[in-house]
């Protein structure tokens, strides 16, 4: 007799990528080909109302008054109470070989007690890389999902409305210098380290191009020759080894999610002969107290009895004779979907075959 157990919440889905391969670019990091952090403080206008409190956000009245002093108004020792303003940090990526002139997403959150920037109108503000260099500039009206509704007595928030975004609100001012053409080694980076997965990364790209330019170097980084190349420059080699499919090779794992139930189990996960069993002991006690009084016209006090009623059911346990060794994922997943056990117990079962050492497979509780 063979039984098997699995989550009600549990999916195999078609391997299709191992079938037909993945893109090295899916997975694989290369040298040079990356974006870099910018970041800005600035100021909002145009706001219903909605601004910061210049009382609990004085730093948003001092950049007001260094944009008007800068615009050529002086406004020394005057004192602002307008509500349609609001302090924000600016954040945005700059794409890898960006070039002057060309225009990128920003993000725009509010980081006073402002609370709405719909409407508003992110004023012209410079941002920043690591290196503290100006490399792209933000202005324009902003994109905020989230509404807001309140009266005297109570308030509604639907989504984030203190933050939103500027489609195309950057413009790049300095671009990153770095010379791609002149690389003489290409290093490619594998988002999931493997030593399988690396070799064949390896073996593709020499067989790809006709000559032993691949080196792996470790299990997540492959090295390639481009002055072994050719006359091929290093763009043009990209665009070749790029779309390469590769089959890549992954750990057996189980991943379990306990707040919502998920167990999600991968291809290569393989349990030894084991036998387990699972049943449920449930005590219930209930108290039902009763009232006891004295005969009519009788001298006497009214009593209460206590009575109790106490049960213990023991459920019928859930018997998996021997799963046979070596049993593979697929053998897995059909029987314990039939035996539908509930989530909680399959990561409960789970947990006490890896401590068995029958579980050959890293075990992740998230």
């Amino acid at each position: 007799m063979r039984s098997f157990l699995i989550a009600s919440i549990l999916i195999l889905l078609p391997v299709l990528a191992t079938a037909q391969g993945v893109r090295l670019k899916d997975m694989a990091d290369f040298e040079g080909v990356r974006g870099n952090d910018l970041v800005g403080y600035g100021l909002v206008v145009g706001l219903d109302g909605t601004g910061d409190g210049l009382r609990n956000s004085p730093f948003t009245e001092d950049m007001m008054s260094n944009i008007l002093e800068r615009l050529g108004v002086n406004v020394t020792g005057e004192q602002f109470r307008a509500k349609n303003v609001a302090a924000v940090i600016v954040t945005s990526q700059l794409k890898p070989f960006s070039r002057a002139g060309s225009k990128i997403d920003v993000t725009v959150s509010a980081i006073g007690d402002a609370s709405s920037l719909r409407g508003g109108t992110l004023v012209m503000t410079p941002l920043n890389a690591a290196d503290g260099k100006i490399y792209a500039v933000a202005q324009g009206s902003i994109i905020a999902g989230g509404v807001v509704a309140e009266g005297d007595a109570a308030k509604t928030v639907q989504g984030v409305p203190t933050a939103g975004s500027i489609p195309s609100g950057a413009i790049v001012e300095r671009e990153v210098d770095f010379d791609f053409d002149g690389l003489k080694t290409l290093t490619i980076a594998l988002k999931s380290p493997d030593f399988s997965t690396a070799f064949r990364v390896e073996r593709a790209i020499n067989l790809a191009t006709g000559s032993a330019i691949a080196k792996m170097s470790d299990s997540g980084t492959v090295s390639v020759n481009l002055t072994a190349s050719g006359k091929r420059s290093p763009a043009h080699l990209m665009a070749q080894i790029e779309n390469l499919r590769i089959e890549p090779d992954t750990l057996a794992r189980v991943v379990v999610d306990q707040r919502s139930g998920t167990i999600v189990i991968s291809e290569n996960v393989r349990v030894s002969r084991v036998a387990v069993s699972k049943g449920n002991l449930t005590l219930t006690v209930q108290e039902q107290p009763i009232a006891v009084q004295p005969n009519p016209f009788a001298e006497g006090e009214t009593v209460v009895v206590p009575r109790t009623g106490a049960q213990i059911d023991n459920e019928p346990a859930v018997s998996l004779a021997e799963v046979p060794g070596g049993t593979s994922l697929s053998d897995v997943v059909t029987g314990l979907n039939a035996l539908g056990i509930t989530p909680n117990d399959l990561i409960d079962i789970l947990k006490t075959i890896k401590a068995a050492g029958a579980l050959h497979a890293e075990f992740v509780v998230m």
